[in-house]
């Protein structure tokens, strides 16, 4: 069994490819390799060169691997489909070129349910048609990453977006085929969502490919569901903490991987506002190490 650990450009606060704040991106392959990780995720597409040689060459500079890449747009709207499938389409493209494997899809954050992350009681659904709509749209790029260019497509769950609590992912593993859709499964979102990461993990371990690990601080936890904080003032506030440090039980993680035969990547991803006085390189190295003294090597 073997289990590698990556990380990803989010951890130094790039979540749009065009954000003037996000760090230089050769910094971030050389931070990433510094800390002690051997892969690492695209981030937004668009932020690291389109140029297959370019980004392969940076990438072996660094010995670093690409792990796979995120499209992180709004499923949920019709209106932005060709926003969708664009991102989709670029994202493929660099990961074959770059001998990545995996596709995560992560729908949006969106106004109607950004006052009620971590709400699962109180968050508005959408109806039968809407619903139909917004699966067949997740269907579609799943069959083209998998289907057409051969990649592992995990959906993600995220705080805020449309599919974010534990009842509306699994009913919507129901309905896509496994073979086109696994999981791409993420230990802080799901805490964030006010579900048990480990339980989810007991009923799904054979559907899921990819892992995220993120953990998150119970006490901002409270206070932004409290204060209907939006996910990234909850960002800048801390509320994803250093692993270790939060409440996502990371041995028991570690353990059903291990008892499951899990083989692949888990990528640290701590989401952070770059605006914040952190130093990024500094928590992925003390993440490196957490992971380390449990067993991840």
């Amino acid at each position: 069994m073997t289990i590698k650990i990556g990380n990803a450009p989010c951890s130094w606060g790039v979540e749009f490819a065009d954000d003037p704040r996000n760090p230089d991106w050769k910094t971030v392959l050389n931070q990433c390799a510094g800390a002690g990780y051997k892969g690492i995720e695209l981030g937004p597409v668009g932020y690291m060169p389109e140029d297959p040689a370019m980004l392969s060459d940076a990438l072996a500079e660094n010995g670093l691997e690409l792990i796979g890449g995120v499209v992180f747009r709004a499923f949920h709207d019709p209106a932005q489909w060709e926003h969708v499938r664009d991102g989709n389409l670029r994202t493929c493209k660099a990961l074959v070129a770059n001998g990545a494997k995996h596709l995560v899809l992560i729908d949006s954050i969106s106004p109607r349910r950004a006052p009620t992350a971590g709400r699962a009681t109180e968050a508005v659904q959408m109806d039968a048609a809407e619903w139909s709509a917004y699966v067949e749209r997740i269907r579609t790029i799943a069959k083209i990453g998998s289907q057409e260019y051969g990649l592992k497509v995990g959906i993600h769950a995220h705080a805020a977006g449309f599919m974010d609590f534990e009842p509306e992912l699994e009913r919507l593993l129901e309905q896509i085929d496994e073979n086109i859709l696994k999981i791409c499964f993420d230990t802080g979102h799901h805490s964030y969502a006010g579900f048990d990461p480990v339980a989810f993990m007991e009923r799904h371990m054979e559907r899921i490919s990819y892992m995220h690990f993120k953990d998150i601080d119970p006490k901002v936890k409270a206070e932004v569901i409290a204060n209907r904080t939006g996910f990234y003032d909850a960002c800048g506030q801390g509320i994803f903490c250093n692993l270790g440090e939060g409440d996502v039980d990371f041995i028991s993680v570690r353990q059903l991987l291990v008892d499951t035969g899990f083989e692949g990547w888990c990528t640290v991803e701590q989401d952070c506002d770059p605006t914040l006085d952190v130093s990024p390189i500094d928590d992925a190295r003390a993440n490196r190490q957490y992971l380390e003294s449990i067993g991840f090597k």
